[in-house]
């Protein structure tokens, strides 16, 4: 199990591991500044502590990720 997490984590900074890493990386950048949004607005807006701000838009961020992989191909 771990050699498998070992291998796909080589092929993904290797560029290898998605067929179009472009689009790979575009979805990953969607995620990440979904999170941040999500955090900043938390924090401004609804008066939330950080430390709940950071888990509620780690929630929403993950959450989203399976969305945004969802038509990527794998080599």
């Amino acid at each position: 199990m771990l050699e498998m997490v070992r291998s796909a984590i080589l092929l993904f900074f290797r560029g290898k591991l998605f067929a179009d890493p472009g689009q790979a990386y575009t979805q990953l950048a969607i995620g990440i500044l979904f999170a941040a949004l999500c955090f900043v607005l938390a924090v401004r807006f609804a008066g939330l502590p950080y430390w709940l701000a950071a888990i509620i838009a780690g929630f929403l961020g993950g959450a989203l990720q399976p969305r945004l992989f969802r038509d990527l191909k794998y080599r």
